[in-house]
């Protein structure tokens, strides 16, 4: 029999687990025909989410965790949980229930009948979520979409059902500033969207303040375009001619009329804006920089401090 692995990054999910698992356990026993295991990603979770892994293990032997040493983060558990997924498909779900357990089915038809790598989630609406992040989320996908040359839907989620030779092709991409959606896109292979409303936790709150999305976007921005160094090339230069032409103006109205290049307000006004574009430009490229240096650290994605006996 196929498998299905389902992979779950956890990080204080203590009063979501529970109800978690009994959707996925109901979705196990509908498919008979495949096999299931779910591996669970604990992120250095404070709470009470690796006793309750611990629980479930016991009770299930589908159940398979592995715990981090410390929180580090969302990207290096997906990753981690790819990487120990043993399953001939494998899903990538959140243990909040914002995924609907119930779509796998159409997953691993869509895969198995029609011929596609992949079958892939986006929110057809975002009621619940405040309108402020909804705002900046629309501009961000159309933003990554015109600098980049990778394809990302609007609405799109981690949550999707991959075929192993895809799991594996992405599981070569081992840099250290993950952008998930991103590498699902540049990996390529055939993929399917399902669209669906947008549903509320069923218990807990959310991990993802306004200002984690942001640099998250940052990271996605930064890892599939370098377009952002081309503008502060463009700038840059735009500015040397603004500079050139004024320069040249003042030495003529200093000879035509005399004394008009007098007043230091203006050249201080000038100078500001000036060095505010330079240090603009010097900030993106310095954004650059500190992600190279943090790749040639070749630092480990993650630490496992603990894992069930039986490891994927």
């Amino acid at each position: 029999m196929k498998k299905i692995s389902i992979v779950v990054p956890c990080y204080n999910e203590e009063e979501a687990l529970c109800y978690f698992y009994e959707e996925v356990a109901k979705l196990a026993s509908e498919m008979s025909s495949v096999d299931f295991e779910f591996v669970f990603v604990d992120d250095g979770s404070v709470d009470n989410t690796l006793p309750q892994l611990k629980e479930l293990q016991s009770r299930d032997s589908r159940v398979k965790y592995l715990s981090f040493s410390r929180n580090f983060g969302k990207e290096s558990a997906i990753y981690a949980g790819l990487k120990n997924s043993s399953g001939d498909y494998v899903a990538i779900m959140d243990a909040d229930l914002q995924d609907p357990p119930s779509l796998i089915k159409d997953m691993h038809h869509i895969i198995v009948h029609e011929g596609y790598d992949c079958a892939a989630t986006r929110r057809a609406t975002r009621d619940g979520e405040p309108p402020v992040r909804s705002f900046f989320a629309r501009r961000f996908y159309r933003i990554i979409n015109r600098i980049s040359s990778i394809e990302l839907v609007d609405g799109e989620r981690d949550f999707r059902l991959m075929t192993r030779q895809m799991v594996d092709s992405i599981l070569q991409i081992s840099e250290f500033n993950r952008f998930s959606k991103g590498i699902f896109a540049w990996v390529g292979f055939k993929t399917k969207w399902i669209e669906y409303d947008n549903r509320e936790r069923v218990a807990g709150e959310t991990k993802w303040s306004f200002w984690k999305l942001y640099a998250y976007s940052l990271d996605g921005i930064m890892a599939f375009s370098t377009t952002p160094l081309a503008i502060s090339s463009v700038v840059g230069v735009a500015f040397f001619l603004i500079a050139f032409f004024m320069i040249a103006l003042l030495i003529v109205r200093q000879l035509v009329w005399g004394g008009s290049a007098s007043g230091w307000p203006s050249l201080v006004c000038i100078l500001l804006f000036i060095t505010g574009i330079q240090l603009f430009c010097t900030g993106i490229v310095g954004q650059y920089l500190s992600r190279t240096y943090l790749e040639t650290k070749r630092r480990p994605l993650y630490i496992v401090k603990e894992f069930s006996e039986e490891r994927p």
